[in-house]
């Protein structure tokens, strides 16, 4: 008889194929294999987490369980202080010759797997590749230092090509790579998106809901309506394929005080806990183009974010994974204002996103970079605070894509080894994209003066502040350049104006 092996599952490794059940399997035989998931109260309580979050989380976790005995597996679900204890009450408990496991995600996960995970249950440990990432199976860079700039285009590009994504023979189908000067549009007043899918929850999942809800943490668990199985997570999919990716492209970098989801997919939460897997969602989204349900610039956009932006994040996450902790090229060291936790402003952009974050866990991908980030970038918050807010805050929030997303796309504080320029913007942008300024107090287009917009002030302050390190970065020449603008006189009441913004008072905003 082959010996027992455990297989350790984590929670946001639950894949329909997981290659660590496959190679037990074929190792021993499922007879012999025993399946172990881990619930953390530790980890849970390690930020105040989106209850929303963890409700997914352990749902889906628990979910995934059923599914596996309803194939045969033999399971033990352990819930325990730590995910130590719970490994180590299943090993003293099943005895097994051996644990197999995939990589996790995460830097500190992973070096815990190859490094004393062995020795503290007492037995061999064996750590197989993670499949969750493309990049997992092919490295368009494998030899980039950390040092060198890798920009987002060119490692799209490779993958795409690599994969054979939206390609005709060599060439990328349209003849272009890029379409997203086609996809800048703010949303119509008359057109208005269809809801997302909603889950109602089932037995399981109040179960959760009531145990969640007990627990310190961000937001509520009421109104918890997300997919928590794979087919409903494939059923997600679909519904975006058939209702919302047509008119995704075109309206990607809008924002919408009446429509929180707009034409997004909502599909990053279920991606990142291997619920869906973007080869996949990349696969069928080009055969929706092919077979024209979805014009190509809206397909390519999806695609882009997909196979470009999350893998390339994931890329530069282990790329620097020692290094991002001390990032902060912009010498930001102000306290994250107290508002984040309340949505309590009278910015009418800021109070809308925070309040959607705080209350769903989610708000789409330029609500984050350009209001929130961009709020951050200018007002010089100090990068980790604005780290630790969004994994706390959102449902689809993991170190690993966190920690390059903020610090790197959002605040530019990895010194441009992510984006190429620092995405600071004023007033102007929100207001032509949004429909938020129309129910603001402030104006957004005055710099100066008791009406004026912060985003405003708060722009030309940062844009006077780093005048000269910006002056070398060719993308912002013409940003730099307005400055000629603005006399002595002009400049001094920016100055003014955002020092008492950003003063002791700045909290209580």
């Amino acid at each position: 008889m082959a010996p027992p092996l455990s297989v350790w599952i984590l929670g946001d490794q639950l894949l329909a194929h997981h290659p660590a059940l496959a190679a037990a399997e074929q190792a021993v035989g499922r007879d012999n294999v025993r399946v172990v998931l881990v619930e953390s109260a530790a980890r849970s309580r390690r930020l105040p987490y989106q209850r929303k979050k963890l409700v997914l989380l352990f749902s889906a976790m628990r979910h995934y369980a059923e599914d596996l005995r309803s194939q045969g597996w033999q399971v033990d679900y352990v819930r325990a202080e730590t995910t130590r204890a719970g490994l180590q009450a299943h090993v003293a408990q099943h005895q097994p010759a051996a644990l197999w496991t995939m990589a996790a995600s995460e830097v500190a996960g992973r070096r815990w797997q190859h490094g004393k995970l062995a020795e503290q249950l007492g037995l061999p440990v064996r750590v197989l590749p993670n499949t969750q990432f493309l990049v997992g199976r092919f490295d368009p860079f494998p030899n980039a230092g950390p040092d060198q700039r890798v920009v987002l285009e060119t490692f799209y590009r490779a993958m795409r090509r690599h994969f054979r994504l939206l390609m005709d023979g060599d060439q990328p189908v349209g003849g272009r790579w890029n379409f997203d000067a086609e996809n800048r549009k703010p949303l119509p007043k008359g057109l208005r998106p269809p809801p997302p899918p909603s889950y109602p929850p089932d037995v399981i999942t109040r179960q959760v809901m009531a145990e969640v809800a007990a627990m310190p943490g961000t937001g509520t668990v009421d109104g918890f309506d997300l997919a928590v199985t794979r087919g409903q997570a494939e059923a997600a999919f679909q519904d975006f394929l058939a209702h919302r990716l047509a008119n995704f492209g075109p309206y990607e970098d809008a924002m919408s005080s009446r429509h929180p989801l707009l034409f997004h997919s909502l599909l990053s939460p279920y991606l990142n806990i291997g619920l869906l897997e973007p080869l996949a969602l990349a696969q069928a989204a080009e055969r929706a183009y092919r077979a024209g349900q979805a014009p190509l610039n809206s397909v390519e956009g999806f695609v882009r974010q997909v196979i470009g932006w999350r893998e390339y994040i994931y890329w530069q996450y282990w790329r620097l994974a020692d290094r991002w902790q001390g990032f902060n090229a912009w010498r930001a060291q102000r306290a994250l204002p107290d508002f984040f936790w309340t949505g309590d402003t009278d910015l009418a952009c800021l109070q809308t996103a925070i309040r959607r974050a705080l209350h769903t866990g989610y708000t789409h991908h330029i609500e984050r970079l350009m209001l929130i980030c961009n709020f951050c970038l200018l007002a010089g918050v100090e990068p980790l605070q604005v780290n630790r807010w969004f994994l706390a805050t959102y449902v689809d929030a993991y170190e690993w894509v966190m920690l390059p997303n903020v610090l790197g796309m959002g605040l530019n504080a990895d010194g441009g080894r992510t984006a190429t320029k620092p995405y600071a913007a004023s007033a102007n942008y929100i207001h032509r994209m949004s429909d938020y300024c129309a129910g603001c107090r402030y104006d957004p287009k005055a710099r100066v003066g008791a009406d004026a917009c912060p985003f405003n002030f708060l722009y030309w302050n940062f844009l006077l502040e780093h005048e000269e390190t910006l002056r070398r970065n060719p993308r912002l020449g013409n940003a730099v350049l307005g400055l000629r603008h603005l006399d002595e006189a002009e400049r001094a009441r920016v100055r003014e104006q955002a020092a008492a913004f950003l003063g002791p008072e700045a909290d209580d905003r």
